[in-house]
Order: structure tokens, then sequence, then C-alpha cells
């Protein structure tokens, strides 16, 4: 990335010399990003990242309709960018249980003749619960139903077999797996047109017009092929880190583990934290040298409630999010779980 930002970008789009590297060196990334995910090269969009990624795919799916609003099903606990991509067609929002886990054939009971797409995420980014998805691919395209599946949480964290599992449209973001942030990409099943979200020129072979950001997707590049190497390690590292999270929590008064602690990804954790809130925590976290998050990381400026922890069901005002990642050392965890019931003591004792 350094060297691309230094030394100048020429346009992948140009027959200049110039330009003929930028795209052999963009296409070299995408089959890299492609080899991580069980796509084919061509499958793979670059996008600014995993919300445009979601918007495309709403407005693909459904710009056929015209001014029909069109009828769109997805789980309750969807990221906000799906929820409110969605927002403009007839929307229809499907419950989960306690856990958070959604049940395939009540999401499927919701499909109607003129539903044009189903939404279901491979795992949730408050909870971290992952979802029957190879289920509901295989019904929708039974059915003929357009199937996105909204794994920005789950790539670079668990292996994903996008050809295998047959979806329609993927979302995924390079960030969320130690990649730059501003890219990701919506992966579009071979043989499927859609009309693109952003029009203005033939970029992406005219499925995302716009001068490719050819920095980040050349640092995304590098961390797929990376990860393409070690990601079952990092995988075994991350649960390994998380689980003593998890089995730390029995210990603290008012804390209890939101989720599935066994049906999860390996990298986040959430607990309800009872009577203190949680900004508080966060904070007194920070000081410590602990960062950590409350509802989904998206809504750090919104203090409603976390919708995902309404329809499970739980206290949506009081959660605490952890996440591990690539850098997280044993280190951090044993700063975690000697600082986090400081802090909550600290603050019960402020409430007597």
């Amino acid at each position: 990335m350094i060297a691309w930002l230094h030394d100048g970008l020429g346009d992948p789009a140009r027959i200049h010399h110039e330009g003929q590297v930028a795209r052999v060196t963009v296409e070299a990334a995408r089959e890299q990003v492609a080899a991580l995910l069980g796509a084919r090269s061509r499958e793979v969009v670059f996008t600014s990242g995993a919300t445009e990624a979601i918007a495309a795919a709403v407005y693909g799916a459904t710009a056929h309709l015209g001014d029909r609003a069109g009828h769109v099903v997805a789980a309750a606990v969807e990221h906000s960018a799906v929820r409110l991509s969605s927002a403009r067609h007839e929307l229809t929002l499907v419950g989960c249980d306690r856990l958070g886990r959604v049940d395939a054939d009540v999401l499927l009971d919701a499909v109607r003749p003129d539903t044009a797409l189903v939404h279901l995420q491979w795992g949730n980014h408050e909870v971290g619960v992952t979802q029957p998805v190879a289920a509901v691919v295989t019904a929708c395209r039974e059915r003929g139903i357009l199937v996105h599946v909204d794994a920005a949480q789950a790539a670079g964290h668990v292996p994903i077999d996008f050809r295998a599992l047959g979806a329609d449209l993927m979302s995924v973001s390079a960030h969320k797996m130690g990649g730059p942030p501003g890219v990701g990409a919506l992966l579009v099943r071979r043989g499927l047109r859609l009309p693109p979200l952003l029009v203005g020129g033939d970029q992406e072979r005219a499925r995302r017009a716009g001068f490719e950001n050819v920095p980040a997707i050349v640092g995304w590049g590098v961390a797929a092929a990376v990860l393409t190497d070690r990601l079952e390690d990092e995988e075994r590292l991350a649960r390994r880190q998380t689980e003593r999270i998890l089995g730390a929590v029995p210990a603290l008064a008012g804390v209890e583990i939101y989720g599935d602690s066994t049906g999860r990804l390996p990298q986040i954790v959430c607990l309800g934290i009872a009577g203190i809130e949680p900004q508080a925590v966060l904070l007194g976290l920070d000081q410590a040298g602990i960062a950590v998050h409350s509802g989904s990381a998206c809504a750090s400026e919104d203090l409603a409630p976390s919708p995902v922890l309404e329809a499970m069901g739980v206290d949506a005002h009081h959660s605490l999010r952890i996440s591990v990642g690539w850098s997280t050392t044993d280190a951090d965890i044993d700063a975690l779980l000697r600082e986090l019931p400081a802090v909550l003591a600290r603050l019960r004792a402020l409430r007597r």
C-alpha cells in the first residue's frame, strides 16, 4: 500500500503502461480475496465496504420492480445497513429466540410469491450467533428467490465457500479481517446480472462505477492471502481467547452472556451488565487501555437501545460487546479479566 501511495497511481481503466500495471495489481488482489472466500475472481465486485455492498445488493435485486415497492424478508437481528437499505420496500422482519437464533423455517414462511430478496447474516455483529444460512440459501434457490448473505463479521474469521454455499449475493468488508478500511466487496453469483447501484463508468466490469481504490485493494489482497494460509490457526486462537472471557462470567455478579455460547463466531462475545450504564463501563475500561463497545460498532453515536437485543428479548440498554482480532494477545485477555471486575466494582460502589 505504501509503495502505491508513494509512487503514484495508474488508472486501471487505461491502456497505458501505468494503467495496465494497476490493472494487473487489482486483478491479482481480486484473486486473493476470491481464494479466501471460495469464489471465482469474476464474482468479486470491489466496493467502499460492506455497507455499500449491502445497498448495491438491495438495489440490484429490486431495481426491476420500478415504482413498485417490492417485498423483502430479513431477520430482525440483521445489521442496520441491511434493514435501512431495505426500508423503502415492504419489509418483513422475522424474529429470533432469546439466544439470537433465527429459525430457517420461520424465515422461509415469511416468503411470498412477490418476494424479491431474502437477507440472512452469516453471524451476528453484536452477539456473534451464527445463522442457518445454508438451509435458507438452498430453499430460496429452489424457489427462484434471490438471497443475500451479510458475511462481514464472518469473513476472515471462519471458513467461507461462496461457490459451495450457492448464495446469490454476499457482502464482506476488508477491515473486519485485518485489511484496510474503505474497501469491501459484493460477491455476485456467476451468471447473475444485476444493475449497478453506482453508475457513471464501466469499472468493475460495469458493475460498480468509480476509480478503484487501488492501495486499499492491494492491502486487502495481501491480508486475504495471509488469512488463506492461517485462518484455521486464527480461528482457533480467537475461540480460545473468547472462551476464557465466557468462562469468567459466572464469577461476575450481575453479568450474563447474551447469545449462544457455542453456535457463534469465534471473535465476538456480548455480555449483559445489570444496573450499570454501559458508557461508564466503556470509559472505565478505556482508562485501563482496553477498547470495547456497547451494541453495534456502527452505532457509537446512537443512544437508542440495540434492535438486536430487543429482538432477542433481553435488556437492550446494558450490554458490553467484546471482540478479539488478529493482533489480540493472551496478555490483552489477562488485562480484560483483571480490569473488568475492578471497573464494575468501582461503579457499583458509587451507587451505594
